[in-house]
């Protein structure tokens, strides 16, 4: 039976990534360096902040350049994300996150994001209430794909990984679900492709946030 959902953020509950690359391009033209094509900028969705820029800039995480960045995106983050938030929630969340809860499964929060991000764009898209744990990259040493976030969701719900599930829209979040021994959901409606999904071999995918809760609910699970 399942009694854990764990979920993703960017891309699996909220429609930010279109928000998100638009934000990575404003700390670019601060920083005064050429934008990189959008498509550049969604493929390092779902990495830490310092990741993704140190990619994008072809630096080592540890350049002042990132770290910059990485300032200049948090600013950025505030003006541009969090007030579009309401309206970038994927349809059907609120209700399935409702109906989740009410049938008896914990549901957490396990992001790339920092956790005050994390925390805002869920209090600003109306989602917080749900979560019983919102777990951001700076509270673990070793973000996604290693398990260390899952791990954490579990030991501090006291539960096991043989009754949770990770739900995600990249692979960074299932071979993390793998690596903890969760199933996981993969969803196709964010950022990587269901090709790339199907790369990291998740137990089920699907398509949209009712299928989702679909395979959570505890009547069919």
């Amino acid at each position: 039976m399942i009694r854990l959902a764990v979920f993703d953020l960017d891309g699996t509950l909220v429609d930010s990534p279109r928000a998100i690359v638009a934000t990575f391009g404003a700390a670019f033209d601060a920083l005064g360096v050429t934008r990189p094509a959008d498509l550049a900028v969604r493929a390092t969705i779902g990495l830490p902040l310092e990741r993704a820029f140190a990619l994008l800039l072809e630096r080592e995480v540890e350049h002042a350049q990132v770290a910059e960045a990485v300032l200049l995106y948090r600013k950025f983050f505030d003006t541009i994300v969090l007030p579009q938030a309401p309206d970038l929630v994927f349809p059907g969340v609120a209700e399935g996150l409702a109906q989740l809860r009410e049938g008896g499964v914990a549901l957490a929060v396990a992001t790339s994001k920092f956790h005050g991000p994390a925390d805002a764009l869920l209090t600003a898209a109306g989602l917080r209430e749900y979560f019983a744990v919102v777990i951001g990259a700076d509270e673990v040493t070793r973000p996604k794909p290693d398990p260390e976030s899952g791990q954490v969701v579990l030991d501090r719900l006291g539960l096991t990984a043989e009754h949770a599930v990770m739900v995600g829209d990249t692979t960074h979040d299932l071979l993390m679900a793998r690596a903890a021994g969760m199933r996981s959901v993969a969803v196709t409606y964010g950022v990587h492709s269901a090709a790339e999904l199907a790369t990291a071999e998740p137990t089920w995918v699907v398509d949209s946030f009712p299928e989702v809760v679909a395979h959570l609910s505890p009547v069919t699970a």
